[in-house]
């Protein structure tokens, strides 16, 4: 798999959207998908540059959650904000991560995304439910690097 492009279908891409739109639909709570050929460097501290780039670090009650792949690595990050941290179970991000991996290894990328995104949404909810007032912040759209 040598491009992003190569990485999911258009179709993939909008079921994995509509994961997100789904999983939102019930939380404050904020979740973003980035894709990248490669980190270039510690996948976790570029998933932090990502993070930051792609301004999720500023939601009101700092509760977004990105989920970073980087193909050519064979790597991958779920990434939480400080309020939705606080909250989770110790484990929560490694099942996830773990649930996804299984996916992933058989070569069902977007499986394993829309698993992750679901988990990570009934999460958010539990702690972050969604209110009348509550406004869709970032983007649901799939970033690419």
């Amino acid at each position: 798999m040598s491009k992003i492009e190569d990485f999911l279908s258009a179709e993939d891409e909008q079921e994995i959207i509509e994961a997100i739109r789904k999983a939102e639909a019930k939380t404050s709570g904020e979740i973003r998908v980035h894709i990248e050929k490669t980190s270039k460097t510690d996948v976790f501290s570029r998933a932090m540059e990502v993070f930051h780039y792609l301004k999720m670090d500023n939601t009101k009650l700092q509760n977004g959650v990105l989920i970073y792949v980087a193909i050519s690595d064979r790597s991958f990050v779920i990434y939480g904000d400080k309020g939705i941290n606080d909250v989770v179970p110790n484990n929560f991000w490694n099942s996830t991560k773990d649930l996804m991996q299984s996916h992933f290894k058989s070569g069902n990328f977007k499986q394993g995304l829309v698993e992750g995104i679901i988990e990570a949404g009934a999460e958010l909810a539990l702690h972050f439910p969604w209110k009348h007032n509550d406004n869709n912040e970032l983007s649901n759209e799939i970033s690419k690097g």
